[in-house]
């Protein structure tokens, strides 16, 4: 099984359970961290939750820096996985992650949870920060009356003044509510 082929099911599911949401974004290879490390596939509505995929082709040599950063910006994670790597990885991801195996069947894949997601307790803000744009993140400082002195200011200032004045919760709404923005911005008129 390819990790196309569990890409493509994986979709199919979070459209079968969120196509409908109109609050929710599905997306694709969202970047964490300054693009050091990219999910396979993020679920953004009133949480982002990063799915990460290994298939029978991968190896799970970059899974710990992988988790490393995901462990700091997203509220839930689950890892998608070909059942091959089952043993290694529940002993290698955070036992806060999800993990779903992918299996071939007659349709397709189909997925089994073998361990359900909890909340992430330990975002950092920071981290968190990064995921605005600059723009995004002066704005997010004017709205608050905290962008004096910021305007010509790198935006690593900017994401470390938002973080430090903020709450994870209220950092949290404002990553959210921008990448929706900016994805609908993005979207071609019907």
């Amino acid at each position: 099984m390819r990790e196309i082929d569990i890409r493509r099911a994986l979709l199919a599911k979070m459209q079968e359970m969120h196509g409908d949401e109109p609050d929710t974004l599905i997306r694709q290879e969202l970047g964490l961290c300054q693009g050091f490390a990219r999910v396979d596939l993020a679920v953004v509505n009133g949480s982002v939750h990063g799915y990460e995929i290994k298939s029978e082709q991968d190896t799970l040599v970059r899974l710990s820096g992988q988790a490393a950063i995901y462990n700091r910006a997203l509220d839930f994670v689950t890892i998608v996985i070909a059942p091959a790597h089952a043993k290694k990885v529940s002993l290698a991801v955070p036992s806060w992650w999800g993990i779903w195996n992918a299996i071939q069947a007659d349709q397709g894949v189909r997925f089994e949870a073998s361990r359900a997601p909890s909340r992430n307790s330990h975002i950092d803000g920071y981290a968190l920060a990064q995921l605005l744009w600059r723009e995004e993140a002066l704005q997010a400082l004017a709205d608050r009356d905290l962008a004096r002195g910021m305007r010509s200011k790198p935006r690593e200032e900017l994401w470390r003044r938002l973080a430090a004045a903020l709450t994870i919760e209220e950092l949290g709404s404002i990553v959210r509510d921008r990448l929706k923005r900016r994805s609908s911005s993005l979207r071609s008129p019907e």
